[in-house]
């Protein structure tokens, strides 16, 4: 699908993530994830073929998002924190198709650029969470909310366990080598209640949809999984 620039704040034009880059980011992590460790992929048949989808991905391990990547059956922008495009890392991120987001302020940037995706039919990753933890959907930022509610994109929950279970022998900070990572989709739900409104008590009302929703996906699969 072609990428449309948009007008961001000041009405500049705002490059959209590559949707090419965000293909080649999957092959990549098709050979990295397989080649070191075991994905084991529950349910990615539930991600809808074609259109916007956003992804709610649990966050407990460096390695979550290049997992999901590399085992979602299509290609995916995700929002990364600005921190992570250090060095030689910020041309390779921003290449692969991925959104630099400062998480300290609105950045209006990353939004235009996250719902440009959207717009164009592409996949968005977020972690909702905002940051990495316990992984278990306990504490929601508003971000994941705003997004699905604005572009009427489905979200998908999907859990990744066993990546921060052990740490490996060889890299302390990485899970050991050839164990195996669950990764487990579920199935695409709405945001919004049917309304489309984006007032703040709108938003407030589907993060707690969101978040029961999500919880129930991990608990659901922390079952199936034995995790």
């Amino acid at each position: 699908m072609r990428r449309h620039p948009r007008r961001g704040e000041a009405g500049r034009e705002v490059s959209l993530p590559s949707e090419k880059g965000a293909e080649v980011g999957r092959r990549i992590g098709v050979g990295l994830m397989y080649g070191l460790w075991k994905p084991r992929v529950l349910g990615a048949w539930r991600v809808p073929t074609t259109g916007p989808v956003i992804l709610a991905v649990n966050h407990s391990h460096g390695i979550d998002g290049p997992m999901v990547m590399g085992v979602a059956p299509r290609p995916t922008h995700f929002l990364i924190k600005k921190e992570a495009f250090i060095g030689p890392l910020d041309p390779f991120l921003t290449g692969i198709g991925q959104v630099k987001v400062d998480r300290d302020t609105t950045d209006r940037t990353a939004i235009t650029r996250a719902l440009g995706v959207l717009e164009n039919g592409g996949v968005l990753g977020i972690f909702p969470e905002g940051t990495r933890g316990e992984g278990d959907f306990a504490s929601l930022r508003a971000g994941l909310a705003y997004f699905a509610v604005r572009s009427g994109a489905p979200i998908v929950p999907v859990a990744v366990l066993g990546s921060s279970d052990r740490r490996g022998r060889l890299i302390k900070g990485l899970p050991p080598l050839r164990s195996r990572v669950d990764v487990v989709f579920g199935e695409p739900f709405e945001a919004g209640d049917g309304s489309g409104r984006r007032t703040r008590t709108a938003l407030d009302e589907a993060t707690g949809r969101i978040q029961k929703q999500l919880a129930a996906h991990l608990e659901n699969a922390r079952r199936f999984t034995g995790r």
